[in-house]
């Protein structure tokens, strides 16, 4: 069986790093992205089986408009491909910023698959990636 391909959108490289060493060291492949408009370029050039997203970036929204973008994709564009891949939305938003978000509640808005707060423990990351691959392979 292939390695999953697991794609790291965040802009701290030094978050990203240490995302990415847990993960290739668990067998996943990565690819990583530092902005939010390099993680549209990678996810349609990667085409990976689930995207870890940061929720601010260059703007404190840019990962609810790169989840948004995604699955909301017109029917012809490169980015419908990609579309049904699961979003592991990773924030320090709800500390930072006083916000809180659920997938049950705010599919409609902000339509991604499971929320982790950062910092994000490897034992964390490993078992929401597992079980939304898991999910996403039924």
């Amino acid at each position: 069986m292939a390695r999953a391909k697991i794609l790291i959108v965040d802009d701290d490289p030094d978050i990203v790093d240490a995302m990415r060493l847990v993960l290739e060291a668990n067998d996943y492949a990565v690819a990583c992205a530092y902005s939010a408009q390099d993680g549209l370029d990678a996810v349609v050039r990667e085409k990976p089986d689930l995207m870890v997203l940061d929720v601010m970036m260059e703007r404190d929204t840019d990962g609810f408009h790169v989840a948004y973008k995604i699955k909301n994709a017109p029917a012809d564009s490169e980015l419908a491909k990609v579309c049904p891949i699961p979003i592991l939305m990773v924030t320090a938003i709800s500390k930072l910023k006083g916000m809180s978000f659920s997938p049950s509640q705010d599919q409609n808005y902000l339509p991604v698959d499971a929320f982790v707060q950062k910092p994000i423990q490897p034992a964390v990351l490993l078992d929401r990636i597992g079980e939304l691959l898991e999910v996403g392979s039924e």
